[in-house]
Parts: structure tokens; C-alpha cells; sequence
């Protein structure tokens, strides 16, 4: 624990945490560029009830935390441990390709798992921002530790809002006309 005499509360120091990033994939089939994004389409992961899409990256968060009353009356949480895991779905043909169109989905395939990679570190770094958004958090005049509690979900839903828009955005730049999935998704279809 570091303590300290300016702070009224000793803060437990945390030990250095990694994510657990895992790939699942789902079968595809096709002859041709064409007929491989148009099985992505028909067997994509579904973003909502109704959307596919190409891939994506999901992740599980659960959180090991202690508060501790302080004799002041006030509650600190001393530490907070994510255990975070990010599992990326990907396509992934159903039987070997011919040479010339495993060379266009190797290429398509790198750069959707690149994307889906930024979109997992973007997932760490706010499991980084919670974490440090966390630990020292306070309230007064909460011996039962409610207020602090209360208080760390409003500050976790302002964090993943802003995570849910970072991540928004940077789908809508890359598929845009002229964008990096878009660039991949006409060189498979189109062998450009």
C-alpha cells in the first residue's frame, strides 16, 4: 500500500494487467471475391438485431475492486484489477482458395484484422482510463460505501460513451468511400 500524509487513505499499488485477446472465426464460401463477401454478408456477425458486418471485436470486462471506509466517514476504493478479455471474429473461407484469390483475401484479411486491432486497442485504453478514473476515487460521508460506488458508474458510463463514439467515428472513416476497409473490401471484389 502507498500512504501518504497529505492523502488520508493508503491506495494499494496495482500490478501491471494484460488483456487476453483471442480470435474466433466463421466459415465462408466462395470461388471468387465476389462470392466470398457476398458469404461475409449472408454469415457476418451481427452488430444489433439486424446489421452484419465484416468482423468485429467484442470484449468481456469484469473488475476485482476494494473500498475501504476511512475513519472520516468517507469511502475510498484502494484498488481496481480489469480482467479484460477482447475476442475478435473473423471470416475465414471454408475450403483452400486458388492461388491468385488467396493472394487478394490474405491481403483483405490482414487489413480487416489491422482494423479490428485498433479497435481492441482502443478497448485496453479505456480499461486503462476506468482504471485510472477509479483507484483514489472518494466520497465523503459514505461509511457504507454507496455514494463512491454511485459515483464510479457515472464516471464509467461518461468513459465507455466516449470509447462507443472514438470507435464509431474511426468505422465510419475507414468504410467511407476511399477508406482503408472500403480500399480492401474493392481490391477482393475487384482484384484492384
Amino acid at each position: 500500500m502507498a500512504c501518504s500524509v497529505l492523502i488520508p487513505f493508503c491506495v494499494q499499488a496495482q500490478t501491471p494487467w494484460q488483456p487476453v485477446e483471442q480470435v474466433q472465426t466463421y466459415s465462408i464460401t466462395g470461388d471468387s471475391g465476389v462470392d466470398l463477401y457476398a458469404s461475409i454478408g449472408e454469415r457476418g456477425p451481427k452488430i444489433g438485431k439486424e446489421v452484419r458486418t465484416i468482423a468485429h471485436a467484442n470484449f468481456k470486462l469484469t473488475w476485482t475492486r476494494k473500498y475501504e471506509p476511512q475513519p472520516n466517514g468517507a469511502c475510498t476504493l484502494v484498488s481496481a484489477r480489469p480482467k479484460l478479455v477482447i475476442t475478435y471474429m473473423l471470416p475465414k473461407p471454408a475450403s483452400p482458395l486458388q492461388p491468385d484469390l488467396k493472394r487478394k483475401w490474405d491481403i483483405f484479411i490482414d487489413g480487416v484484422r489491422r482494423h479490428e486491432q485498433v479497435h481492441g486497442a482502443a478497448i485496453v485504453d479505456m480499461v486503462k482510463e476506468i482504471e485510472q478514473a477509479s483507484v483514489g476515487l472518494s466520497a465523503a460521508n459514505d461509511p457504507k460505501c454507496s455514494k463512491v460506488r454511485a459515483d464510479l458508474q457515472a464516471k464509467l458510463g461518461e468513459i465507455s460513451r466516449a470509447q462507443r463514439k472514438r470507435s464509431s467515428d474511426f468505422d465510419r472513416m475507414e468504410m467511407s468511400e476511399g477508406g482503408n476497409v472500403h480500399r480492401l473490401i474493392l481490391n477482393l471484389v475487384n482484384g484492384h
